[in-house]
C-alpha cells in the first residue's frame, strides 16, 4: 500500500542547533539555565524525541563524542558512514596509509641526498574529533622504521575537544614516547592554540594561518623557549586562565637561540588531522602557486613535499597527496531533492557555514541545481565576547528568502562556539539568543503554513562542567532534540512510528515525507513519522 503524500503551503526547514544536547538540569547545564520560552514551548506540545548523535549512530568507535562534520554529514547522507577517526583507525591500522603513494613520496623526499627532517603538524591531542595523537605516534613510529632519523612536530594545542588546560600531559606523552627511539633526533619544534595558530577554518581569519606559518616556516613567533614544557609553564604564569586553545605561538630554539625545527626546503610536512576544516587552509598555503591571502616569502609550493591524513576538500582535491582517500558520499538529501525540481536555501555565519553546504551536502561545496548557499561573516572577536554571534543577521536574511524555497536549513553555531569556551554566563546568552530567532522563524513558518524542525548535531552546551566540577569545553555523548513543529492540518495526517535507536540519519527521510517526497533512496535510514 503506497503512503499517502503530505504537502505544505510553505516551506519545510531544518534549523540546527549546534552543540545543543539533551541533558538532567544541573550546574553545568547552559541550556536548561537559559530563559528560552519558544525552545520550551516547542518542546513540550510538540512531537519531540531524542536522537542519538554519537559513536556509531555518525559513523565513528563506539563512545566517541559526536562532532559538527560527522553530525552534518549523517544528517545530509541519511545514513551512517563510517568516517573520521573511525576511518582513519581503519586506514592506519590496516597499513593502507603506509603503502600510500603519498607516504611513499614522504619518506622519499626525506632521504634524498642532502640532511631533511619529516615534518608533522595537526592537533595535538587525543580528543579523536580533528586528529588523535596515536596517529602521530604511528606515523613516527612507522618513519623511524622506514629509515627516517630527524623528525620535528608542530602542535596545534587543543582545549575544546579535550579538558581546556590539559595540553603538558600531551606534551609529556609525545616526548616519552620519541624516548623509545635513542638514535632519533625528535622535537617539538613549535606550538600555539588552534583559535589563534595555523587551524583557522572557512577562511574566517587567515592571520591565524600567517602566524602558524610564521612560526613553522620561518622560524617566527612572540614568544621563544627551549621547551614546550617551558612554553606552557611560562605562558600559564602570564595568564593563569589562558586555555589551551588560545596559547600564543610559540618557537623552540637551541642553546645557539635557532629555531630547532623550520620547515625548510626539501623537508616533507604530514599534516595529520583527519577532518577537513580546520585543515584544508593551512593545505592550501602549502601547496597552492597563487596564493594571495598572505605573504609566502620566497616560498614555492615545490620546495618542500606536503602530505594531508586524507582529502580536504572533495571539490579541488587538496592536498595532492594524501595517504587515505576519504569514504564518499552519495544519495544525499540535497541532491535527492535537487533531483526533483525542490527550492533548496543553506543559511549560517562563516564559522558553521561550511557544515551547512559542504558536509550536509557530502562533501561538495557545489550547490546542486535549485539550491542556494548565504554565508553572513562571523566576528573575529573572542566568542564569549559576543555570545549571541550572528543569529539575529541569519534570521534576518532567512526571513526574507523563507517563502522562496520549499526546504530550508539554518544552523545557529552558538551552542558550539560558545558552549567551547566553557563560559556559562556566554553561553545563557548564546542560548536565549538562538531562542528568539527560532520564535521569529516559528511565526513566519506558521503565516506561510510550513513546518520547522529543530535538530542539533551533538551536544555541548549542556555539560559546561565535568563530574568533579571543573569546566568543560569538549562535546558530548549526549543524545540531541528533534522537534516537528507544525501548526499546519498536516499534523493531523501522520503519526511517530517506532524506531529502534533513533538517530540524526532519520531525519533525512523524514525531510522527504514532509515535502511529499516519499520514494527517498533504499539506503537512508527509516523515518520517523508515517503518513496515516
Amino acid at each position: 500500500m503506497l503512503m499517502d503524500k503530505l504537502q505544505y503551503d510553505g516551506p519545510v526547514v531544518l534549523a540546527i542547533l549546534d552543540g545543543v544536547g539533551l541533558a538532567p538540569d544541573g550546574p553545568g547545564n547552559a541550556v536548561s539555565k537559559a530563559r528560552t520560552n519558544f525552545l520550551g514551548k516547542a518542546a513540550r506540545e510538540y512531537f519531540h524525541i531524542a536522537l542519538n548523535a554519537s559513536g556509531e549512530a555518525v559513523g565513528l568507535t563506539p563512545e566517541q563524542m559526536g562532532n559538527s562534520e560527522v553530525g552534518h554529514n549523517t544528517i545530509g547522507a541519511g545514513k551512517s558512514i563510517k568516517h573520521g577517526i573511525a576511518r582513519a583507525n581503519e586506514a592506519i591500522n590496516s597499513g593502507e596509509c603506509f603503502n600510500s603513494e603519498a607516504w611513499k613520496g614522504v619518506i622519499y623526499q626525506v632521504k634524498k641526498e642532502g640532511e631533511h627532517t619529516l615534518h608533522f603538524a595537526g592537533i595535538f591531542s587525543d580528543g579523536g574529533v580533528h586528529s588523535h595523537i596515536e596517529h602521530l605516534e604511528s606515523m613516527i613510529e612507522r618513519a623511524y622504521r622506514d629509515g627516517v632519523r630527524k623528525m620535528r612536530i608542530h602542535a596545534v594545542f587543543d582545549g575544546r575537544d579535550v579538558a581546556p588546560q590539559s595540553e603538558p600531559k600531551y606534551i609529556d606523552r609525545i616526548e616519552d614516547f620519541a624516548k623509545k627511539f635513542p638514535d632519533a633526533d625528535i622535537k617539538i619544534a613549535s606550538g600555539g592554540g588552534r583559535m589563534v595558530f595555523v587551524a583557522d577554518r572557512y577562511e574566517n581569519d587567515w592571520q591565524v594561518v600567517a602566524r602558524g606559518w610564521d612560526a613553522m616556516v620561518n622560524g617566527e613567533a612572540d614568544y621563544y623557549f627551549k621547551s614546550a614544557d617551558e612554553a606552557i609553564q611560562v605562558l600559564r604564569r602570564l595568564n593563569p586562565e589562558v586555555q589551551d586553545q588560545n596559547l600564543p605561538p610559540f618557537v623552540i630554539v637551541d642553546e645557539n637561540e635557532k629555531p630547532v625545527g623550520q620547515i625548510k626546503k626539501g623537508d616533507a610536512v604530514v599534516y595529520y588531522d583527519f577532518r577537513a576544516d580546520r585543515a584544508i587552509e593551512i593545505s592550501m598555503a602549502f601547496t597552492y602557486w597563487d596564493f594571495p591571502y598572505f605573504n609566502r616569502g620566497d616560498f614555492q609550493p615545490s620546495d618542500v613535499y606536503f602530505a594531508g591524513l586524507t582529502e580536504y576538500n572533495s571539490d579541488t582535491h587538496v592536498p595532492e597527496h594524501r595517504l587515505f582517500e576519504p569514504t564518499v558520499i552519495s544519495n544525499t538529501l540535497s541532491k535527492f531533492l535537487s533531483e526533483r525540481k525542490l527550492k533548496q536555501y543553506a543559511i549560517s555565519e562563516t564559522v558553521k557555514f561550511g557544515h551547512i553546504t559542504y558536509y550536509f551536502n557530502g562533501d561538495s561545496y557545489e550547490p546542486n541545481k535549485g539550491e542556494v548557499f548565504k554565508e553572513i561573516e562571523s566576528y573575529t572577536e573572542p566568542f564569549e565576547t559576543r555570545p549571541w554571534m550572528k543569529c539575529a543577521e541569519i534570521t534576518d536574511e532567512l526571513l526574507d528568502n523563507l517563502e522562496k524555497f520549499d526546504f530550508v536549513r539554518v544552523n545557529f553555531p552558538g551552542g558550539d562556539m560558545v558552549g567551547h569556551t566553557a563560559d556559562m554566563e556566554a553561553t545563557i546568552v548564546a542560548m536565549e539568543s538562538i531562542d528568539l530567532s527560532l520564535a521569529r522563524i516559528a511565526k513566519k513558518v506558521d503565516e506561510l503554513g510550513g513546518v520547522l524542525i529543530i535538530a542539533a548535531d551533538h551536544g555541548n552546551a549542556e555539560e559546561l562542567l565535568d563530574k568533579d566540577g571543573n569546566k568543560k569545553t569538549s562535546h558530548t555523548l549526549n543524545k540531541i532534540p528533534c522537534i516537528i513543529y507544525d501548526n499546519t492540518e498536516n499534523r493531523y495526517k501522520y503519526n511517530t512510528v517506532p524506531v529502534y535507536e533513533p538517530g540524526l540519519a532519520n531525519l533525512a527521510s523524514t525531510i522527504a515525507i514532509l515535502l511529499g517526497q516519499n520514494d527517498y533512496p533504499d539506503s537512508w535510514e527509516k523515518p520517523l513519522i508515517s503518513v496515516l
